[in-house]
């Protein structure tokens, strides 16, 4: 009876390293990194809904955590589903940037806090959109376009709050 169920264990435990080793190291890049950047996106957020000065800021954060968070589980689903191992915590350049964050208050939290998210969202938007088009793996490819309106939302919106402080005689 252990034998069957040693046996049973290795064959659940190689079907995890199969379906991992099904995917091309793209795709499962793709997902680390999402994940990464998502776990940012949700602690920056929180921290714009702190420190923010402009209730836009605030309101741009909650947003953040709301719908990454939500993708953030869409994500660990897929990737468990797959054997893929996420990562647990944010990359050090975004631990970084937090820490930078974490000291700014008022406009200069805001403006800095902006900028990020415009940067982070261009970047985010070009990635989803390259796996949306070229995954090899259909769900991963799935996961990447049912989002991508999402990211392209948030950039649009964190853009137009960028003219407006520009427009308000801010600092871009």
């Amino acid at each position: 009876m252990k034998l069957t169920y040693l046996v049973t264990g290795l064959l659940i435990a190689s079907s995890a390293m199969i379906f991992a080793a099904d995917l091309n190291s793209d795709d499962t890049d793709f997902m680390k990194k999402a994940a990464k950047g998502g776990m940012a996106e949700v602690e920056l957020g929180r921290l714009a809904v702190q420190k923010g000065a402009s209730q836009q800021v605030k309101d741009f954060g909650t947003r953040m955590i709301k719908d990454h968070s939500k993708a953030d589980r869409e994500l660990m689903a897929l990737a468990a589903s797959k054997g893929v191992e996420l990562p647990k915590s944010v990359s050090l350049s975004e631990d970084a940037s937090m820490v930078h964050l974490k000291m700014l208050s008022g406009k200069s939290f805001d403006e800095a806090y902006v900028k990020m998210m415009v940067d982070d969202h261009k970047d985010d938007v070009a990635a989803f959109q390259k796996e949306a088009d070229g995954a090899q793996d259909t769900d991963v490819k799935r996961f990447a376009q049912k989002t991508l309106p999402t990211l392209q939302s948030h950039l649009d919106k964190i853009q137009a709050i960028q003219s407006g402080m520009s427009g308000a005689g801010g600092s871009r």
